[in-house]
């Protein structure tokens, strides 16, 4: 129960205090603003839509209901994900961009978001006009007319910048990170409905089937919890150093790998990556011909619960590979810890400290790779073996991950700035 502790803390510092206000009020009004429709456009039918359609109900997920409802903040933050997928993309053939990402520190890396940040504009449009034309083709809106469809592209783009500015508020003024806690918001929104559904559903002639339902969720959040907080340490000694009539050095320490360095970021990317071709299979279906026949196909595989769980499962392994080895350098790690004089016992200092990194970073990688794949999956899966519908999201599956990290995040922080606030005492 030290968390509840270091909570109740927090709220009797007037700072955290006033950092955590500030964040639950930015909740409340990105709930607000996922309540506004955008203006012309009758939401009648668009629940049914939603309902009906697997892909496009996950992404209504994550952006806490303001999909399906047609609000003014429908994308969410799925344009400036889209952008930063882009961007880590071009740091590996683009050699400026990878310079600018790793090698200029801070500035370079400020620099870099702000170029995503000018990238998500674009990206907004045109999600916005593809999901609007895809609505509109499928029948569940009726057509707009041209002054009504600038007011919703622009709408739609303000509202996706807003939410931007939020995150970045949350993270400069807040605790912990204002898009993953945007995100998180989105999720836990369902909460409170999936709780209805599961007690007007309920049948006592499957109460075996919930008993095993709410078990199977204990294991996979004891599960999730463990494999987020494991890692690997590599032992660090650092060399005894003499200056005037001083010894400095001769500390030992270990450097921390943790088993899922990636965190939530491969999952996002292979549902960013899913989402595209299912929006321009399903616009360009009834075109007809040979593009109409491979569109149907795609989305046919989309739909079939087989063929989507697997593709989704190897681009989550495949995007934790890519992004670790986009966000972490062992070759960095061996310089630096070279230049502060420090070792790995039983490993030459510089390309053997380099080599020896990366072999423990990709075995433990594979773990975290395979978890990652499996948890993404898990809803189909426990679906599939206890019939319930109820809770699928929230308790298994990516948000259930995307739950665990940012609470366990944000916890590590309060706990930081509790620990911070202890020291200044002395």
């Amino acid at each position: 129960m030290s968390w509840l502790y270091n909570f109740i803390r927090a709220f009797q510092i007037p700072d955290l205090r006033k950092k955590i206000l500030f964040v639950l009020g930015i909740f409340v009004l990105f709930r607000l603003m996922a309540n506004i429709p955008m203006p012309g456009i009758d939401t009648a039918r668009i629940e049914q839509f939603f309902a009906n359609n697997q892909l496009f109900g996950l992404l209504n997920l994550f952006t806490g209901g303001a999909l399906d409802s047609l609000s003014i903040v429908m994308l969410g933050l799925g344009p400036y994900i889209t952008a930063v997928i882009i961007m880590q993309l071009l740091t590996m053939i683009v050699p400026a961009l990878e310079r600018l990402y790793k090698e200029e520190g801070e500035a370079g890396r400020a620099k870099f978001n702000q170029y995503g940040r000018y990238l998500a504009v674009p990206f907004a449009l045109l999600q916005g006009y593809g999901f609007l034309a895809l609505l509109t083709q499928q029948q569940v809106i009726d057509r707009l007319s041209p002054e009504i469809l600038i007011t919703s592209l622009v709408t739609i783009t303000a509202g996706t910048i807003l939410l931007m500015w939020f995150g970045e508020l949350i993270t400069e003024k807040g605790i912990g990170n204002g898009v993953s806690l945007l995100i998180f918001a989105g999720i836990i929104t369902g909460f409170p409905s999936s709780l209805r559904q599961l007690f007007l559903s309920y049948d006592p002639t499957r109460l075996p089937a919930y008993v095993a339902f709410f078990v199977m969720a204990i294991v996979i959040i004891a599960g999730v919890v463990y494999i987020t907080e494991a890692r690997r340490n590599i032992p660090v000694t650092y060399a005894k150093r003499v200056r005037g009539n001083k010894m400095f050095g001769g500390a030992s320490t270990y450097l921390p790998l943790q088993i899922n360095p990636a965190g939530v970021i491969p999952i996002i990317f292979a549902l960013s990556l899913l989402t595209i071709p299912g929006m321009i299979a399903s616009f360009l279906v009834g075109v007809g011909g040979a593009i109409g026949g491979i569109a149907n196909s795609v989305q046919n595989f989309l739909v079939n619960p087989w063929g989507y769980g697997i593709l989704y499962f190897l681009l989550v392994v495949m995007f934790t590979f890519f992004y670790t080895a986009v966000t972490f350098d062992p070759k960095s790690i061996a310089t630096n810890l070279q230049k502060m004089g420090g070792f790995i016992p039983g490993v030459r200092p510089g390309a053997s400290t380099s080599g020896f990194i990366s072999f423990i970073l990709n075995r433990i990688l594979l773990v975290g790779a395979l978890f990652l794949g499996t948890i993404a999956v898990m809803p189909s899966i426990v679906q599939g073996a206890t019939g319930i519908v109820a809770f699928q999201f929230l308790l298994g599956g990516t948000a259930l991950l995307i739950v665990v990290s940012v609470v366990l995040e944000t916890l590590r922080q309060i706990r930081s700035q509790l620990q911070m606030r202890e020291y200044d005492t002395f």
